[in-house]
């Protein structure tokens, strides 16, 4: 009941947000329903699905807390690690569905999603460029371009090269390279190759040369919003291919990644939080409650996107920084476990 209250809140803000959108792009009402909302709507639901059970708890457990029901359990001799054993269940059950929505399922509708908001929200002619981009294509084969205009497929001053331990082995540079999309390979102008021998060193040259290397013009295309539709073994592999050639991109996708485990599990941690919040008969009942409820989880909120910064600034590594507010409120958990009632 919560997450559907708050979904169609949030689809009202965003129908409200995009409405000039979709009527200047022309957008169809059946892609807007089916190709947009209908894939928003999990991708949203499974994103706050853990703070929503936990505001559920505290609603329940006040519950019953007002009616003097854990009183009755306590004195009857139920413990409460006793009690604890269906929430997680639950918990678990809820965890299990939202790592395999997070994982396997939902990429595939987002995907849908990133699609219809690259056709009819986004301009559908962006392009992205960069400047002293470095790469390891290959294990011990380096790429550098000094400017690259992805508009044309096109690369200014171009070097390749290639090391065997410590030692260079050969060094191509080119002034420019142009993508050949017909034969999916390289143009390289004005080049020249320097091979190193152990008792010589060779010097070719030239006006023109194709080849093809492990890099395509959509490698330099932005893939923030692309990892969100990848599931768990194509962001396994972008990660290993981010690894090889250096980016810095590749923290966004390991943050990706570790987010998809670290917010399932934090069900359990705010699950018992919000038991042990509860479980105490207090006057103000149900509402105070809440409030501390809703308190918590907009503070888990900000904590959890404040820790991310840690890791793209280089502070901590990916795993650590997206693993902070669980790791800080299981320790708020256990305090507050510990002096509940029993």
């Amino acid at each position: 009941m919560a997450l559907t209250l708050i979904i169609l809140i949030a689809i009202i803000f965003d129908v409200s947000e995009k409405m000039d959108d979709f009527l200047d792009k022309g957008a169809p009402l059946n892609a807007i329903l089916f190709d947009y909302y209908l894939n928003f709507i999990p991708y949203f639901a499974n994103l706050f699905s853990s703070l929503f059970v936990f505001i559920s708890v505290i609603f329940f457990t006040s519950r019953m807390a007002a009616k003097s029901e854990f009183i009755a359990m306590f004195s009857s001799g139920i413990s409460l690690p006793r009690l604890l054993y269906p929430y997680f269940i639950a918990a678990t059950i809820i965890t299990i569905f939202s790592f395999i929505l997070g994982n396997y399922v939902i990429p595939d509708s987002n995907k849908r999603r990133i699609e219809f908001q690259t056709q009819y929200l986004k301009n559908k002619n962006a392009k992205y460029g960069g400047y002293n981009i470095h790469r390891q294509i290959y294990p011990g084969v380096y790429f550098y371009v000094e400017s690259y205009n992805q508009s044309r497929d096109m690369g200014l001053r171009v070097s390749l090269e290639k090391f065997d331990g410590v030692k260079l082995q050969s060094k191509l540079n080119a002034e420019m390279m142009i993508w050949d999309s017909i034969n999916q390979k390289w143009i390289l102008q004005n080049y020249y190759i320097r091979n190193f021998y152990p008792d010589r060193e060779e010097l070719i040259s030239g006006l023109r040369i194709d080849t093809a290397f492990r890099i395509k013009p959509s490698d330099f295309q932005s893939k923030t919003s692309v990892i969100e539709a990848m599931n768990k073994k194509e962001l396994d592999e972008l990660i290993d291919e981010q690894k090889l050639s250096g980016t810095s991109a590749v923290v966004t996708s390991e943050i990706e990644k570790h987010s998809r485990i670290a917010a399932p599990f934090s069900t359990f941690i705010l699950t018992l939080i919000g038991l042990a919040l509860s479980v105490r008969k207090i006057r103000g009942g149900l509402g105070i409650n809440v409030g501390i409820g809703i308190l918590l989880s907009f503070s888990y909120i900000l904590f959890m996107r404040f820790a991310t910064v840690f890791a793209i600034n280089g502070t901590f590594n990916a795993m650590f920084s997206v693993w902070i507010p669980n790791i800080l409120f299981a320790l708020i958990a256990a305090g507050i476990y510990f002096t509940a009632p029993r």
